[in-house]
């Protein structure tokens, strides 16, 4: 499977001039990590995409291609356990690995080139996005799809399978983590997969594929990402933040308690009829508007005297 399978979904008004990604790889502490590119030298601006739990490079590609339209040069990393990324021990990988390997990964991309990064977190990668900024202070903005902190019952409940499960996880995955840390489980036996699109057929596509909704993950991921202290919002002003809400599984008022605690420049805009998966209309244009917004917002700051 690869983008094409998940570009059958856009609509057709969007896949005829869709730019294909392009492999290139990255080495980080031990691991050959696969970067999607759509490199464009002239553009002013950059978008490194962030895919979540259940995704990678390949299945946002579409989503992200459309967001950030013509004329932007776009990565998007896969990040541990998922994608084209080689992980040589993979009931070892921990979210503090995410977190890092992002970091890590902005810094290297501002030092090779820099024109302003534009971080576009979908589902998870919009806490990871928001952390990469707030750690690193190289990020001229934040675009996510939700911002769900787990330290909020809510939102823990919200993002497991069952309600129940989500409320006690902390706790229970702290105790059991230096016992069975290292099994790995089908990321769909934790989360829904079935609610992550409005149409069945692609959230089957994404429940199923080898490199993102079917693989395995070791239960030490899942409890480093229940019991991750975020930055907290409060003190937060590395770079504006745009919440592009869709109005399907997570609940989206649950991101918004969240944006509205942080204290820089933030953003709110509801993407109407879409799911999870961000491909249905009219959001899907909302969406790219927004996008467009926000590169054409940081190609003039970045061009300011």
């Amino acid at each position: 499977m690869d983008f094409r399978d998940y570009s059958a979904f856009v609509p057709a008004a969007y896949t005829a001039d869709m730019t294909a990604p392009s492999s290139t790889w990255w080495q980080w502490r031990g691991r050959r990590v696969h970067i999607a590119r759509a490199a464009v030298p002239e553009a002013a601006v950059r978008v490194m995409v962030i895919h979540g739990g259940g995704g990678y490079s390949g299945a946002l590609w579409p989503a992200a291609a459309v967001a950030a339209g013509e004329g932007v040069d776009v990565l998007a990393p896969d990040l541990p356990l998922y994608g084209d990324t080689e992980e040589p021990h993979p009931s070892t990988v921990r979210y503090d690995d995410w977190v890092e390997l992002l970091c890590d990964l902005a810094r290297a991309e501002r030092a090779a080139d820099p024109r302003p990064l534009i971080l576009f977190g979908a589902s998870m990668g919009g806490m990871l996005a928001y952390e990469v900024a707030a750690r690193t202070e190289l990020v001229a903005a934040v675009v996510a799809t939700c911002l769900l902190d787990m330290s909020d019952p809510a939102a823990r409940a919200a993002a497991t399978r069952f309600a129940w499960m989500g409320r006690p996880a902390p706790a229970l995955l702290r105790a059991i983590d230096p016992v069975v840390g290292r099994l790995r489980l089908p990321i769909r036996w934790l989360a829904d997969m079935t609610q992550m699109s409005t149409d069945p057929r692609l959230s089957r596509l994404c429940a199923s594929d080898p490199r993102g909704g079917g693989v395995s993950v070791p239960l030490g991921f899942v409890a480093g990402w229940m019991n991750y202290s975020h930055t907290a919002p409060e003190s937060f002003a590395a770079a504006p933040v745009t919440l592009v809400a869709p109005d399907t599984w997570t609940p989206p008022e649950l991101s918004i308690r969240f944006l509205q605690r942080i204290s820089g420049p933030t953003k709110l805009v509801m993407l109407e009829n879409c799911g999870h998966y961000p491909i249905e209309e009219p959001g899907l244009t909302q969406l790219r508007t927004t996008m467009r917004e926000t590169v054409r917002t940081v190609a003039v700051q970045a061009h300011r005297p």
